[in-house]
């Protein structure tokens, strides 16, 4: 009887335990992210009009293929932000055709994305411009702490719940905090922008509590290294959420251009995968999650992380054909004649002296402002505009961003000040000729490159200086009078032509170059131009017909026996092809 009772037990144990097994299924869903596309749709540079790696038309092979793999369901597609400027693609379609459907609107659709946040490239372009695009996508666009002013409540959506074959996702959206700072006021009006880890805080909790979700992922369009802005948030702010906040599995990352895949441990000792696959759509973040279900419920899941190189794939027959129409029109308008240029000029020359390309920018925003000085900085490392027509497409190469002008108030101390700073981010003190002049650094690739960048190198027109690079930071900079022969004074206020970043806060020059409190600089503003310089750029072309640009020179490196051979040396390190 006992061996019968035991026989029953063991039979009974096996069958719960089938029926346990029977019960427990495995689901793996595969999250894809894009970020930082900057209008790059079609493996076609329209500004240098070449073919280049790097487009939507290239992950949308990939996509389509994971799709037929696994499983429409099992994947989701994600974009990280900052589409909507950069390449003429978006540009037309922000300013030039307003009526028809946005292209970043459509391509997307057509890819089906299941949701995307919202940059600070974005913001750029203006309310008419991202209002009209969300509204066009079929898709939600999150923001959690981009803040309506009149309400008081998130302007965009804060997160969203994507449910796949009994799988709970939720997706919080975050944005830099750091965009009052870099945009004038006018392209984010009626909005504040809270700290990150701060919003981050109240809506964790809020998820766990009224969505329960089995995966919690952040999209965030921040960088991952801690950095703070002139109005006092911290600029990239993405692994600081992933410390402090627990709660979140995954954290896509975007706005710094830097590929970043790692695990960082919570304040509770968990894994967070951080995820940024970089910039211009080149590769993708993956992260794939395996769900363990007992009866419906997820008991375990186990991630895997990865960034996918895209630039090989070849754009789908579907893809070309129903936006074809589309890349002949942005053809056309980028590939129009507004002018002729009667030499080459490049920003090369502008991190060793005065430069034909920097001083015409000088020139126009002098004009255009009535300024007694202006400051500007080369926006791309390695530009140019050849000798002869010159097409609307150079335009993207002569001013890269869509900065308004400014005309602002500063005194002679805050200019030299401003200078100092804006040096001191692209020059060493050096003793000898050996030396490196300029702050430069070996990448992996053995190519060199700045430390900083670039579009933060400020020189100024309208004053004759000398920058003496055996001087320590402070002491570099001495002013010898206005262009116009006119004493300098440090106690006097003077006008200074300067883009929206800058006159905003952005790279700090003003702020903790110039020493002027953020709070202050928007009191100093006393004109600002209504399109930005790109257009008047364009339009000043179009009015002369041909144009022959030329240094100012208006400063200079000294003493000369060391600063122009060691200018020399560099030079052929940053760009050994000449």
């Amino acid at each position: 009887m006992r061996k019968f009772i035991l026989a029953l037990i063991l039979i009974f144990n096996v069958a719960f335990i089938n029926a346990n097994i029977s019960d427990t299924t495995q689901i793996t869903i595969k999250v894809i992210e894009t970020t930082d596309v900057h209008g790059n749709f079609f493996p076609y540079d329209f500004i240098n009009q070449k073919s280049w790696e790097g487009s939507l038309a290239q992950v949308y092979t990939y996509i389509e293929r994971q799709r037929k793999e696994i499983g429409n369901e099992n994947v989701l597609l994600i974009d990280n932000g900052d589409i909507l400027q950069g390449q003429p693609t978006v540009y037309y379609y922000n300013f030039i055709d307003t009526a028809s459907t946005h292209i970043a609107a459509e391509v997307m659709n057509f890819m089906k994305y299941d949701v995307a946040t919202i940059g600070n490239h974005d913001i750029e372009t203006g309310h008419p411009v991202y209002d009209r695009w969300v509204a066009e996508c079929n898709f939600p666009i999150l923001g959690a702490n981009i803040i309506d002013t009149k309400s008081n409540t998130p302007y965009f959506k804060p997160y969203t719940i994507l449910n796949r074959k009994g799988i709970k996702i939720a997706i919080l959206g975050l944005i830099t905090p750091a965009v009052p700072a870099w945009l004038p006021e006018n392209l984010w009006c009626g909005m504040r922008f809270e700290d990150m880890v701060t919003s981050a805080q109240k809506w964790v909790p809020y998820i766990q509590q009224h969505e329960n979700p089995d995966l919690l992922i952040g999209l965030f369009h921040s960088g991952n290294n801690s950095k703070y802005s002139a109005n006092g948030f911290d600029e990239n702010a993405s692994a600081t959420v992933g410390r402090e906040v627990p709660g979140f599995d995954i954290i896509f990352m975007g706005h710094d251009h830097r590929r970043f895949c790692d695990i960082v441990k919570n304040a509770n000792g968990q894994d967070v995968h951080l995820v940024n696959p970089a910039n211009n759509a080149h590769s993708v973040g993956e992260v794939d999650i395996t769900f363990t279900l007992l009866d419906g419920k997820v008991v375990d899941k186990k991630l895997q992380s990865k960034i996918t190189s895209v630039s090989k794939e070849l754009p789908t027959t579907e893809f070309n054909n129903h936006f074809a129409q589309h890349k002949n029109t942005v053809m056309n308008f980028v590939s129009r004649k507004i002018g002729d240029c009667d030499k080459t000029i490049t920003t090369r020359d502008a991190y060793f002296g005065p430069s034909a390309f920097i001083d015409f920018i000088h020139t126009l925003q002098l004009d255009l402002s009535k300024a007694d000085i202006s400051f500007a900085a080369p926006l791309s490392f390695n530009a140019t505009i050849k000798k002869g027509d010159i097409l609307m497409s150079d335009m993207f190469n002569l001013y890269k961003y869509e900065n308004m002008l400014y005309t602002m108030q500063l005194s002679g101390k805050e200019i030299k000040d401003y200078l100092e700073m804006s040096y001191d981010l692209w020059i060493n003190t050096i003793a000898s000729p050996n030396e490196h002049l300029l702050k430069v650094e070996e990448s992996e690739n053995g190519k060199f490159k700045f430390k900083n960048p670039t579009y933060n190198f400020d020189s100024a027109a309208g004053l004759l200086y000398t920058v003496d690079v055996t001087k320590e930071k402070g002491n570099r900079i001495t002013i010898s009078a206005l262009a116009n022969g006119e004493p300098f004074d440090t106690y006097k206020t003077y006008l200074v032509a300067i883009n929206s970043y800058r006159g905003n806060g952005g790279g700090n020059l003003l702020t903790e170059g110039a020493g002027i409190p953020t709070k202050e600089l928007s009191k100093r503003i006393i004109w600002s131009t209504d399109i930005d310089l790109r257009y008047h750029l364009m339009k000043q072309i179009e009015r002369a017909g041909s144009i022959s640009p030329t240094p100012l020179n208006q400063w200079r490196f000294i003493p000369e026996e060391i600063a122009v051979p060691a200018a020399s040396r560099d030079r052929h390190l940053l760009f050994p092809d000449e």
